[in-house]
């Protein structure tokens, strides 16, 4: 297959594929998530794929959902369209990459926003460059319910879930480590060996056996409530993308109020 957003490399039983859209800060397209999922779809089913690496080409992992194409394609859908769509494209899309039956690493540098963040998180390892930062600052720029999969609490506990998102704060590498979000932190230079290589001891496994385990580790969540809480999050967040306060910072403009999340995050 033929990408035009994501790039595709093989590497022995290990498949990696980045967004390829640094111009536009590798921002996820319809059309960048279709390729995703295109890719998902057919190395689950190969195999001589054993892990799948997702990461980010240039300077950062994602900068998040392309809000320009989106508004210029969606921003006349009705409630009732806006949920089919985004129930498809960006809850589906997440919870096929976690549900994806091999293992997966998030290979992160630079930033990693919002549905970049939710991208990232819905793979069952996160590696960090040290130059990578993690940010969803969706509540203030657009007075919406955070991204649509919310596996903040998942990942880095109640409380500091609370704070990343009330206070739409930059969280580095570093922190996001201490806060058991991220597995690993290493230096820029060595993010692409050094996931590599964690990939390659993965790969080493049993395959079958690693499938059941993982298996076996989404239900332990999945009793702890994981699934249902994200189902339940969904129409919460498409509520919050209907109400005054949302429209009322759309129509002050979408770049006006993703700057001022962006300087409050800073």
């Amino acid at each position: 297959m033929t990408y035009s957003d994501i790039t595709y490399e093989q590497i022995g039983a290990v498949v990696r594929i980045c967004h390829n859209r640094p111009q536009f800060a590798n921002s996820e397209s319809e059309n960048l998530l279709a390729e995703i999922d295109d890719v998902l779809d057919r190395t689950q089913r190969d195999d001589s794929v054993r892990v799948l690496i997702i990461g980010g080409v240039g300077k950062h992992f994602s900068s998040g959902h392309d809000l320009t194409e989106g508004m210029a394609k969606r921003g006349k859908y009705t409630p009732e369209e806006s949920w089919m769509w985004e129930n498809e494209h960006y809850l589906g899309n997440a919870m096929r990459i976690r549900n994806y039956p091999k293992p997966t690493i998030a290979q992160v540098q630079g930033a990693c926003i919002a549905g970049g963040f939710m991208v990232a998180n819905m793979c069952d390892l996160v590696v960090a460059a040290d130059d990578a930062f993690f940010s969803d600052p969706v509540v203030h720029s657009l007075a919406a319910a955070s991204v649509e999969t919310l596996v903040h609490p998942w990942v880095m506990g109640t409380r500091k879930a609370k704070e990343f998102l009330f206070t739409g704060q930059r969280l580095s590498a570093a922190e996001a480590k201490e806060w058991g979000m991220v597995n690993h932190v290493v230096p820029r230079a060595e993010l692409e060996d050094f996931t590599l290589e964690l990939a390659n001891r993965i790969a080493l496994a049993p395959p079958f056996g690693v499938r059941l385990m993982k298996r076996s580790l989404n239900r332990t969540a999945d009793i702890m409530g994981f699934s249902n809480s994200v189902m339940a999050h969904f129409e919460t967040h498409i509520l919050s993308t209907e109400t005054a306060e949302h429209h009322k910072l759309r129509s002050g403009g979408m770049d006006a109020s993703m700057k001022t999340a962006k300087t409050r995050s800073n």
